[in-house]
Parts: C-alpha cells; sequence; structure tokens
C-alpha cells in the first residue's frame, strides 16, 4: 500500500516531498513552514506514491531525494520532465551525497537546485516558487 500524507488542503500552494526518511521528511516539512507562504505539504516515501500524489491534484513544488526505495530520483526528474502534465513544475533534488551522476542527470531534466541536506534552506524553496518554472521548461 502505498500512501502519502497532506496538510490542510484549503492553503494554496502544494509542496510535494518525496523522500523516504521521516526525520528528513520532517526538516523539509519545516523548512516549507518557514517560507514566505502558507503551503500545503504531500509527503510521499517511494517513487509509486510520489506518481499518486501527482495524479491526486496540483503540484507548485517538488523536493526529491536521490536514492529512494523504488528508485532513483534524479531518473524520477527526467520522467517528470519528458510529461507535459508535470515538466513545468519546478524541482529541488535535496540528498545527502550529490554525485556528479545525478548532478548531470539533474540538469538534463530542469532541476532547478541540486542541494546537500545539511545545507537545505528556505532560500532554495523561495528561490524555485519565485521562478515558477523549471530550466528546461523556459526553453520550450
Amino acid at each position: 500500500m502505498h500512501q502519502f500524507a497532506a496538510t490542510d488542503p484549503s492553503q494554496g500552494a502544494t509542496c510535494l516531498i518525496v523522500e523516504d526518511s521521516q526525520f528528513d521528511q520532517q526538516m523539509m516539512t519545516r523548512v516549507i513552514g518557514r517560507s514566505g507562504g502558507k503551503m500545503h505539504v504531500k509527503v510521499a516515501a517511494t517513487l509509486e506514491s510520489a506518481r499518486l500524489a501527482l495524479a491526486a491534484g496540483e503540484v507548485s513544488l517538488i523536493l526529491l531525494d536521490n536514492n529512494l526505495p523504488d528508485g532513483v530520483g534524479a531518473e524520477f526528474a527526467l520522467e517528470l520532465a519528458e510529461n507535459p502534465k508535470h515538466a513545468r513544475i519546478p524541482v529541488i533534488m535535496v540528498s545527502d551525497w550529490p554525485t556528479p551522476f545525478m548532478w548531470e542527470k539533474a540538469a538534463s531534466a530542469g532541476v532547478l537546485y541540486v542541494v546537500n541536506k545539511a545545507e537545505f534552506g528556505v532560500r532554495y524553496v523561495e528561490q524555485a516558487l519565485r521562478h515558477g518554472l523549471r530550466k528546461r521548461a523556459r526553453a520550450s
């Protein structure tokens, strides 16, 4: 069974956190809570549950880990970039150990930022929301 958790849906923008570690889910949720506007948060622990969350409603921002139980976040970012419905959603990859391979895939998928979890903060969220689009989507 794949589930995603969500906060009050009456809020405006929605952030989808794709992360299997509960500790990191909570850290990212706290960062979203400190960002400028009120943002609804959905949490998916697997790529399959992330796909379900995306199908269930509008998403304004995706925070994506690279190492997930059912796949690789950078490849999921490429999948999103190829889907016209999701290609414009800004993506921030938040990973423990960003590798050159991950950076390359993330760049080709139009990921806005690749950030080490220890360095992830509100400024990345606010800049992503200000940009509002993926890098790749702008060129289209």
